[in-house]
């Protein structure tokens, strides 16, 4: 039997798991050149892939870059994560922000886009550089950071629930993170906590013995949501990180985007929805694009989004099919599209 000392997390151990995803946040790559290289992608890609990265600048996680096809121009995660020259064209009806968050901003660091619940950004930053972000445009220098977000939910009042959202929540280390999270647990008004990442999925390493301390020991019921849009990007490190997280949070659930090329068929999104669901993962949203600056070309259109939903509620149980969605400005929720919605 393990004695009490044998149990305490030891804090070397602790120190070399965080040093591993810093080392590993830091070691991103984050010139085309070097991804084309290290992918043996055609010289072709090179120009166009510098242009856009001019943009919005590329960031790719070694251990993302593992999960990617060397050779294959069309690989669905290096698709992802890949600027091309379509990013520089403009399209009616495609803007810098089209979720419309700078006229909900309440205050430096909080937006409030929904009934009964905060959203706060914790931090502009991310591990990963999706091209289809839509916040790939969002003015991060407005926000002064978590501790100005919570002096005013402090002051001004809070909701039932606050979302941690970004950039990612879990790009601060975990002794940041705990301490917004203890600070939130103060507030009495809060029950809830979720955190939006795709730190888990990117870099699993990310997933330590502390955070998940951190997560176990507040007072608040803790929800993670996690972003993975194919299969491929939830090999067995993944996997294991995913199921430590829902060892000690309340709920653990997966947001998809919907992307052209990426996973805009049912067999990609019915193998997605049984690898989150072996990790421990419930399926939770399927989302429409939303119409950023610059990613016109992953659309899907609402239609052919339909039938992909009717065909996976089709192939798999009801708790492994994620809703269809879309966000709208103003809304004060997400809108949930049915097959026979126009």
């Amino acid at each position: 039997m393990l004695t009490d000392t044998a149990r305490q997390p030891k804090p070397g151990r602790e120190r070399r798991a965080a040093e591993r995803w810093r080392q590993e946040l830091i070691g991103a790559i984050r010139q085309p050149e070097e991804l084309l290289r290290r992918l043996d992608l055609p010289e072709s890609l090179l120009a166009p892939a510098e242009q856009a990265a001019r943009t919005f600048p590329m960031r790719v996680p070694v251990p993302y870059l593992a999960r990617i096809r060397p050779g294959d121009p069309n690989d669905p995660l290096l698709r992802q994560v890949l600027p091309i020259g379509a990013e520089l064209e403009t399209h009616p009806g495609y803007t810098a922000d089209p979720l419309a968050e700078q006229g909900a901003r309440t205050g430096s660091g909080v937006l409030q886009k929904y009934n009964g619940r905060s959203l706060l950004i914790a931090t502009g930053g991310c591990a990963i550089h999706c091209r289809y972000c839509f916040r790939r445009c969002f003015p991060y220098n407005r926000e002064a950071g978590w501790r100005t977000a919570l002096d005013q939910l402090e002051q001004h009042g809070a909701p039932e629930e606050v979302i941690l959202s970004g950039g990612d929540p879990l790009l601060l280390d975990d002794q940041a993170l705990g301490a917004c999270l203890e600070r939130l647990g103060r507030i009495a008004a809060v029950r809830r906590v979720r955190i939006h990442t795709r730190l888990p999925v990117v870099i699993p390493s990310r997933v330590t013995a502390a955070l998940a301390r951190h997560l176990g020991q507040i007072r608040l019921q803790s929800v993670i949501v996690v972003h993975a849009n194919h299969p491929r990007e939830i090999d067995a490190e993944v996997s294991s990180a995913l199921a430590r997280l829902r060892n000690v949070c309340s709920t653990v659930l997966n947001q998809t985007v919907l992307l052209r090329g990426v996973n805009d068929d049912t067999a990609t999104l019915a193998s997605l929805s049984e690898r989150l669901f072996a990790a421990d993962v419930l399926p939770y949203y399927l989302h429409l694009l939303d119409p950023v600056a610059g990613a016109a070309h992953f659309d899907v259109d609402a239609k052919t989004g339909q039938r992909l939903w009717a065909e996976l509620a089709r192939s798999l149980p009801g708790y492994l099919v994620p809703r269809l969605a879309r966000e709208e400005p103003g809304a004060a929720a997400k809108t949930v599209i049915t097959p026979d919605a126009p």
